[in-house]
């Protein structure tokens, strides 16, 4: 996500009743549709977790922004990626859409420290 230059866009596992919804990309690299159930037709037809948006980007567009009121069901990230980018301007991530790879506490490949596990300490109630 450092490396993104605007809008970049990745696979999202478990979403929409699929293993996993993903921007479809053509050979020169470039998001040319959507590999998703729900309305495939959307302008952007991707799940909150499947992007990220560069801060530079936000504060050069000021009128952009995530609207909940007066939008279709499962349009909002559109209403707030139209605001900012064309379909040709998205940078696809995970080896051009093709890796997916979903992070949890549990997944033994994270990357990340596991937390350590609480320990219960029992007080007199005081």
């Amino acid at each position: 996500m450092r490396s993104t230059r605007r809008v970049s866009v990745w696979p999202v596992a478990f979403v929409g009743g699929l293993r996993y919804e993903a921007p479809r990309v053509n050979a020169a690299g470039k998001v040319v549709g959507w590999k998703t159930v729900f309305d495939p037709h959307r302008p952007f037809a991707i799940d909150m977790a499947g992007f990220a948006v560069n801060l530079r980007l936000i504060l050069q567009r000021s009128q952009a922004y995530f609207k909940l009121r007066g939008v279709k069901g499962g349009y909002q990230e559109s209403s707030l990626l139209r605001e900012l980018v064309t379909l040709s301007d998205l940078e696809p991530k995970a080896a051009n859409c093709t890796k997916v790879r979903p992070r949890g506490t549990n997944s033994p490949d994270a990357g990340f420290p596991r937390p350590a596990k609480p320990s219960l300490q029992v007080g007199d109630g005081k």
